[in-house]
């Protein structure tokens, strides 16, 4: 018997686009053999939809055309029930378009790749690929991640953080922190946004400013971090999960300007497709360092599936420090696993075995008590007489 996948993509996020090209390359690689797969694509207003027709990329240059043809659909936030329903019940029709064994969440940026989905599919129970919500949730944020990191004695470059309340209202005094704490050149950020949307670097006041107000539009918790100017940017990917897990080759992304941009990253058909040097030309001992610190961000934010780390190496100095994780890469970092001798098809097995896993372990654990403490006359002060 068939294992029936759900694999959902797009979202209410600035990466929409980008979720549609990297789960359209995951549901291409899936065993046939093996699984069913259900595709189910959010829309930008949030609505779900199935259908064959969503399988082919062109025909989201029309996407009003495209939805007419697709089914609109939902689950229902009741633990145990994997039943994927159709909002729109035919006459004669079953409401249940297929039963799902396990969910493969395709979804990049915000509301959907930083913890919330995940919690939707907590909520039902049901097995899924990637990071639960926890670690989304600390992953996506990259203030939270590197308060983390620093913590546990992983190296970040040195930043200053703000809310795009406290740029608004006492820009003066974030501007003087900025230039006290780090100096020029910056590197300015939102939050909680991917695919280099909203970053820019800032060498002087007038360009901080700018930079700061154009992050602001996207987030509302910014970060302003010191630039290395002797910039070499390493990726590495990271599969299995906080117990066991292993790391791939290296890449080394070529950057068209001075940061690496998102017509850099997708523009020529996606992360897979943008120019790098796999493997990256490392010595022997900074490249194990890479990979040591690639796992150990893997490990102490708690993650699972498959992620990418971005690190930065300092060639003035030598220094690796993380930049930040990616829990759900664009393309799912499969071209670093081929390279490390892993098939894309064998990665998508392996990432619901683990989804499989986990809920294993989890049954195992204990969520509730069996004793009413309301029969044993307990908890009632306070309560309603009557």
């Amino acid at each position: 018997m068939k294992t029936i996948v759900g694999v959902f993509f797009g979202g209410r996020s600035t990466e929409h686009e980008i979720s549609v090209i990297s789960a359209n390359q995951a549901i291409a690689a899936f065993n046939p053999d093996k699984y069913e797969i259900v595709p189910i694509y959010i829309s930008k207003d949030g609505h779900w939809f199935t259908g064959r027709e969503l399988l082919t990329l062109s025909n989201y240059r029309k996407p009003e055309e495209l939805l007419k043809k697709c089914t609109e659909v939902y689950m229902r936030p009741v633990y145990g029930d994997f039943n994927l329903y159709a909002v729109k019940k035919s006459l004669f029709g079953k409401d249940v378009i297929a039963t799902l064994d396990v969910a493969v969440p395709v979804l990049h940026g915000t509301n959907v790749e930083d913890g919330r989905f995940e919690g939707v599919l907590e909520t039902i129970g049901l097995p899924y690929a990637g990071c639960n919500t926890l670690a989304s949730a600390n992953g996506m944020d990259k203030i939270t991640m590197k308060m983390i990191l620093r913590a546990d004695g992983i190296p970040v470059v040195d930043y200053v953080w703000m809310t795009d309340r406290d740029w608004t209202t006492r820009r003066d005094e974030m501007i003087a922190k900025v230039e006290k704490e780090l100096g020029y050149p910056v590197i300015v950020k939102p939050a909680n946004l991917g695919s280099s949307i909203g970053i820019g670097a800032a060498h002087d006041r007038d360009q901080l400013i700018e930079r700061l107000d154009d992050a602001a539009r996207f987030s509302r918790r910014l970060v302003v971090e010191h630039m290395v100017t002797a910039l070499r940017e390493i990726n590495c990917s990271v599969l299995g999960d906080v117990d066991e897990y292993e790391t791939s080759v290296l890449e080394e992304p070529i950057k068209a300007e001075e940061i690496l941009s998102y017509g850099d990253k997708y523009m020529g058909g996606g992360m897979h497709a943008a120019q790098k040097r796999i493997p990256a030309e490392l010595p022997d001992d900074q490249a194990a360092e890479c990979r040591h610190l690639a796992g150990e961000t893997f490990r102490v934010l708690s993650c699972h599936g498959v992620s990418r780390v971005d690190l930065i190496i300092d060639d003035a100095t030598g220094k690796v420090y993380v930049n930040e994780i990616n829990t759900i890469p664009g393309s799912l970092s499969y071209y670093l696993w081929e390279a490390a001798g892993l098939s894309f098809e064998n990665l998508m097995d392996k990432l619901v075995k683990l989804a499989l896993k986990r809920r294993r372990d989890e049954q195992g654990k204990t969520t509730s008590f069996s004793q009413n403490i309301f029969a044993m006359g307990g908890g009632v002060k306070g309560g309603i007489k009557k």
